[in-house]
């Protein structure tokens, strides 16, 4: 057996692994919708149940459209076949029903940042919890990396997100990041892909339940910024995120079949 990496320093370390990993980890053959479907399934699985509040949304092939579920189903009743195509002004182009009016936020998201394929926006309950004493989510533990330096925070609650403005000031908020905190709401994630938007909002919801576990019996202290950088991008590799999502998926499938339909 070789021991040649035994000379190796860290940062070649890290190297060797990404190469391993861009040969190894596969991820799944879902199409978007179902993709989207089981993100729902997912994440209703994962605490970010909240009725019916909430939207999950997916840039669809044609520019200014996206997919979304319809107005009045949970996240635990969403499948490939009951989304909705709309365009940016909520007009349904595909499916029954309604879009969700507070999607309008999304549209206007999805023209600021081009790079966004994906948008998680849910009122799960420790994330729910944090929002209310109106401080930033910190990340303070090897786990919760992936999100390190890459959660803003919006402090101001500015009522139902159904108007214009509202889109203004959540894409004004959360400018280049990949997450978005709103003060006595809840969480925003933007991602390039759904798999990676998925993997970012179980993250979110874990970390807002460690946040409020560690500040209720102390003060939480910060990591070093140069390793919270290092571990950020060590987890968020697109790889890991499709990986994960295929593991959650597989999850979610035992007892949720009919999502795929």
């Amino acid at each position: 057996m070789s021991n040649s990496t035994f000379n190796l320093n860290k940062n070649q370390l890290i190297e060797r692994s990404f190469d391993e990993m861009e040969s190894h980890l596969q991820g799944t053959s879902y199409s978007q919708a179902q993709k989207l479907a089981l993100t729902c399934r997912i994440l209703f699985d994962n605490g970010h149940d909240s009725g019916l509040a909430g939207q999950i949304t997916a840039r669809a092939e044609q520019p200014g459209t996206y997919l979304t579920q319809r107005l009045g189903f949970g996240f635990d009743e969403i499948c490939a076949g009951n989304l909705l195509l709309v365009n940016e002004d909520l007009e349904v182009l595909q499916g029954d029903g309604m879009a969700n009016p507070a999607n309008r936020f999304h549209s206007w998201l999805y023209r600021s940042r081009p790079d966004v394929g994906c948008i998680i926006h849910t009122h799960a309950v420790h994330t729910a919890a944090l929002s209310m004493l109106e401080v930033p989510l910190e990340i303070s533990h090897m786990d919760n990396c992936v999100l390190y330096d890459d959660v803003a925070f919006l402090p101001n609650w500015p009522g139902v997100p159904v108007g214009n403005e509202e889109g203004e000031l959540i894409s004004a908020a959360i400018g280049g990041k990949r997450a978005l905190l709103l003060a006595h709401h809840g969480l925003l994630i933007a991602c390039a892909s759904i798999e990676e938007a998925c993997m970012l909002a179980i993250a979110f919801e874990r970390a807002a339940r460690m946040h409020l576990l560690a500040a209720a019996v102390g003060k939480i202290q910060p990591i070093d910024p140069e390793l919270g950088r290092e571990a950020h991008d060590w987890i968020l590799r697109s790889q890991r995120s499709a990986v994960g999502f295929a593991y959650y998926a597989r999850r979610s499938l035992k007892s949720n079949p009919d999502c795929l339909d």
